[in-house]
């Protein structure tokens, strides 16, 4: 039995590239000099795009967060104009922003781990 791979999935990888490309290399916004886009998830229909990002390098606290994604939700028509250029999609899905928690997630259960191996 072979999993399917679904449009949505293989739209949803390429607009990861794109993206993650796009604020590396073109976007000059402070707010976003150091995230990383950790993810895409598009609607079947490929009308909308969730993308993920997470801040690297230091804690992210909420003021962090908030101004990153304030950059991000900035920069949203300028990354759809340009992934309208590079991609040959019908429609240039519409960006919503999102924080990913999972990696704070992994760094407390590793922390929690580590304590606990500690105490052995």
């Amino acid at each position: 039995m072979t999993m399917e791979y679904k449009r949505s999935d293989r739209v949803a990888d390429l607009l990861h590239r794109e993206i993650a490309e796009l604020v590396f290399r073109r976007l000059k916004d402070p707010r976003v000099a150091n995230i990383t886009i950790s993810g895409v998830k598009v609607t079947g229909d490929l009308r909308h795009a969730r993308v993920f990002f997470c801040i690297m390098g230091r804690d992210a606290d909420e003021a962090a967060r908030k101004s990153a994604l304030s950059g991000l939700d900035k920069a949203k028509g300028f990354m759809r104009q340009e992934l309208g250029r590079r991609l040959s999609l019908r429609y240039v899905p519409q960006l919503e922003f999102e924080y990913d928690t999972s990696f704070e997630y992994g760094d407390k259960m590793e922390r929690l781990l580590k304590d606990l191996h500690k105490d052995e």
